[in-house]
């Protein structure tokens, strides 16, 4: 069936292209069109189901009213939700939410950011790869409107949406050793950008002023290889004379494939070790045991971000904040 096009509209009202066009964008008192007809001209329109087109209204005006995002890991929950109140909230302002997914490649990274570019988004919302500084380079060059989230380029000045990692990885290791552990491990990614190793610097330096860091249990894994490196990690862990009585795991991903490890081996939690986590899972509603978290701003970090974005759409430029929200403990026990 051929789209509904104001040409339809006027010609069953019997009126002119333009007074269907005014009418339909809410014009009708500064074309001085008389109420009877525009009322006539909404109910045909909605007589006859159309849509306006609005990706054509856009590029009339310059834009396409779309955002482009780019993220991560559209499997894990944290950046699942993140899209969601992307979408909802650019929604409620006129945009639309083209979504893509990396999976940690920076040359798929490059190739949604240069599909998202022939499609016309008017600005970009990305959480980048750990080797995806050029394509960002390459964008704000092009001065594309531009928000990173999540993570950030510290050498790039672009305006990023971040939550206060080192504090809340700090209050993390705190709560294990406020239960009495002293032999305290992380397990995190090898990964270089700011926001993971603020979660290492934070844990590290909690570590050290009560006098119990020990290097040698941090084990860093990596993202292309994550089950394998998490069940080697845990596994030594458990092999170790000094007993570890604590671990502090650094993202939701690394917490359910490193509590599933421990399980297997039959650990107890929390009598044999205790975890903490950077991130809910879902899982942890189901769980029978209660897993203390580090609980992210999810919904503000989304919001805050197409704000940021939409600013720089409307003014026609590019600018760089910085913007830190704040994440904090859930279901922590008290002592």
């Amino acid at each position: 069936m051929a789209r509904i096009s104001i040409k339809d509209i006027a010609q069953k009202v019997g009126v002119s292209n333009a007074t269907v066009s005014l009418v339909l964008n809410g014009k009708e008192k500064e074309g001085r069109i008389r109420t009877e007809v525009a009322d006539k001209i909404r109910q045909t329109a909605k007589e006859l189901n159309y849509e306006p087109n609005n990706f054509a209204r856009g590029l009339r005006m310059g834009r396409s009213q779309t955002i482009g995002l780019v993220i991560a890991d559209i499997s894990n929950n944290f950046f699942a939700n993140l899209a969601f109140y992307i979408q909802e909230y650019a929604e409620k302002l006129g945009y639309t939410v083209i979504i893509t997914n990396t999976n940690e490649s920076g040359s798929k990274m490059q190739k949604m950011i240069s599909a998202l570019k022939s499609r016309q988004v008017d600005g970009f919302i990305i959480v980048p790869t750990e080797d995806g500084e050029k394509p960002i380079r390459e964008l704000m060059n092009s001065r594309i409107p531009l928000v990173l989230l999540d993570r950030y380029f510290p050498n790039l000045p672009v305006s990023h949406v971040v939550v206060n990692n080192y504090h809340a990885s700090y209050d993390a290791t705190q709560l294990l050793m406020k239960s009495g552990c002293r032999h305290i491990a992380q397990v995190i990614y090898n990964n270089k950008l700011p926001h993971m190793q603020e979660r290492k610097r934070g844990c590290a330096e909690a570590l050290k002023s009560a006098k119990i860091y020990d290097p040698s249990i941090i084990k860093e894994i990596n993202y292309q290889n994550i089950s394998e490196d998490i069940n080697d990690s845990i596994d030594d862990l458990l092999s170790r004379e000094s007993k570890v009585d604590g671990i502090f795991f650094a993202t939701n991903s690394i917490s359910m494939l490193g509590i599933r490890r421990l399980l297997d081996r039959g650990v107890r939690i929390p009598e044999d070790i205790r975890v903490v986590c950077f991130d809910k899972s879902d899982a942890f509603d189901f769980a029978s045991i209660p897993i203390p978290y580090i609980q992210q701003p999810i919904r503000d970090m989304g919001k805050k971000s197409v704000e940021l974005l939409i600013e720089q759409i409307k003014k026609e430029t590019t600018v760089s904040t910085h913007t830190e929200l704040f994440a904090s403990l859930s279901n922590a026990p008290e002592y």
